[in-house]
């Protein structure tokens, strides 16, 4: 079983520190998007059952923890029980369970990432389950698997869901930074690099020996007439 990574990092370090990843302006124009499309990103943008929010309250070691989004959708806290998360963005995680904790504590000091579960696949160093900051770029996700090996086709990039290929221009998405929220992810996508395809040296041979005849088959031609 693949085992399931935080991208190595710690609570602190991801939330205070941000040195894992860096946020990347759009610098391209993306391609226009149809309505159904914009309606699935922006549901998308709300949290899904499964996805998980890193969360830091300075001083309280019981709810410094990651906690998976379950069916409402809403998470669990300890002492404070359920915090419900419908209608809730997952960039606007922060700012709310600061003022939901500070129901709960005076003057609570919050820190709070959204993360997405999502596979990394292929010509990735370390493939596996990765949870994923949902406000990174795809190309830093994919530092999070390792990088790319040598053999990595990133032109032939594929984002799956349920078995199916996720549609759109997605060489201008990762050209022009666009996040996982942006890209509209849920936990259980499949992000799948391809092998680049070589010829094997038998099909280079035969390849070079078709065209190694043709001149003379055409000098045959031009003296039989």
């Amino acid at each position: 079983m693949k085992t399931i990574r935080c991208a190595a990092w710690t609570l602190a370090g991801v939330l205070m520190s941000g040195c894992m990843f860096g946020h990347h302006s759009a610098s391209h124009s993306m391609p226009p998007e149809t309505a159904a499309q914009v309606a699935e990103r922006e549901a998308s943008a709300e949290f899904q059952v499964g996805d998980r929010i890193l969360l830091v309250v300075e001083g309280d070691t019981a709810l410094t923890d990651t906690f998976t989004v379950h069916t409402g959708p809403a998470i669990t806290l300890p002492t404070i029980g359920e915090v419900a998360l419908s209608g809730i963005r997952r960039s606007e995680v922060e700012t709310y369970m600061q003022d939901r904790i500070a129901k709960y504590l005076k003057e609570p000091v919050v820190h709070a990432k959204s993360l997405v579960l999502l596979a990394i696949e292929g010509e990735v160093a370390h493939p596996g389950f990765y949870a994923v900051p949902t406000d990174v770029v795809l190309s830093d996700a994919l530092m999070a698997a390792g990088g790319l090996t040598t053999e990595a086709k990133m032109s032939d990039l594929r984002i799956l869901r349920n078995g199916r290929e996720l549609q759109g221009d997605l060489q201008t998405a990762v050209a022009g930074g666009s996040t996982i929220d942006a890209l509209g992810l849920r936990a259980g996508d499949r992000i799948y690099i391809p092998r680049i395809v070589h010829h094997d040296a038998e099909s280079n041979f035969r390849i070079l020996a078709i065209l190694l005849t043709i001149p003379v088959g055409i000098y045959t031609i031009m003296h039989l007439h």
